[in-house]
């Protein structure tokens, strides 16, 4: 399986797994990874190269050619949301470029709403020692800046 570079889905501030207030998340249940709590822009990118494996308006999983699968969440509990403020770009099956753009939301409305709007990096059922963090907690990265190395 080769190196792969995983990329901000948002812009925003780095926030570590262990600090994100759900427990599949902050555990590492998933898989290990990041979050971001982005920004109020509301434009998602895919964080890798790949096939749509998954698409929901909360969330989506982006599967490498290699194997390597990336989930990102928008936010936690906003499947209550019923995709309500989600704009999807793409649908399941779609090829990707690493970038493009995949879903719109407003990060503030879900805030607005009580609920919280970081959002999940994982590294779909990876062994923690094979992912490395590219970005600390507390930094601010871009939209599309390196986030995770798994190798």
């Amino acid at each position: 399986m080769a190196s792969l570079t995983v990329l901000a889905p948002v812009a925003g501030t780095v926030v570590a797994t262990a600090d994100i207030d759900d427990p599949v998340f902050s555990a590492g249940l998933v898989g290990p990874g990041t979050a971001v709590e982005p920004d109020d822009d509301g434009e998602v990118v895919a964080p890798i190269a790949g096939r749509i494996v998954k698409m929901h308006p909360h969330a989506f999983v982006v599967q490498h050619d290699g194997g390597q699968a990336v989930l990102v969440h928008l936010g936690i509990d906003t499947v209550q949301l019923g995709g309500e403020g989600f704009a999807v770009r793409v649908a399941e099956g779609d090829v990707v470029a690493a970038g493009d753009v995949l879903v719109s939301w407003d990060p503030a409305a879900v805030r607005d709403g009580g609920r919280s709007a970081v959002c999940p990096v994982v590294a779909l059922e990876a062994s923690p020692d094979v992912v490395t963090s590219l970005a600390e907690p507390g930094t601010r990265v871009e939209r599309g800046a390196e986030l995770l190395a798994w190798s």
